[in-house]
């Protein structure tokens, strides 16, 4: 199983705004702090917001914000809701299958309850857990006084 570079980026933005929790984010910020360029992160904020995971707010002191409690973010679902349709192999794909096996084929099975094993897992998880207590990534996200300048 692979994550898509979207759903990592995504993941990043969420644990972001959590572990900065209280105040807005800037776009600016979490590019900065995440390695990731701001017009592709726009396109991932845009979608967080649309899933209902983030607010946002535009102009000079606008930012972006966690808009569900961390405790209340489940991982696995964050990533179904993201990556919809998710292709593992060519013949769970809907177009582009050329697969000769797929009546016969109980790799497909095995493959797909892989799959849902690695979101039950994930679901085990939320963003709260991924962040809180976690001093490294409090040091990397939270700003000091001389980045605000």
């Amino acid at each position: 199983m692979r994550i898509t570079k979207r759903s990592n980026i995504a993941m990043r933005v969420l644990m972001f705004c959590a572990v900065n929790s209280g105040r807005l984010v800037t776009k600016s910020e979490v590019a900065g702090r995440c390695n990731v360029s701001e017009s592709h992160l726009a396109q991932i904020i845009n979608r967080l917001a649309q899933l209902g995971y983030l607010n946002t707010l535009r102009g000079r002191n606008g930012g972006l914000e966690l808009a569900r409690d961390p405790a209340d973010i489940r991982i696995g679902k964050v990533f179904r809701l993201l990556e919809p349709g998710f292709a593992i192999t060519e013949c769970f794909a809907d177009a582009d299958n050329s697969c000769p096996l797929i009546d016969a084929c109980r790799l497909r099975l095995a493959i797909a309850d892989a799959v849902e094993a690695f979101y039950a897992h994930l679901d085990a998880f939320t963003l709260d857990q991924l962040v809180c207590d976690n001093a490294a990534l409090v040091d990397l996200f939270v700003p000091v006084a001389c980045d605000r300048a």
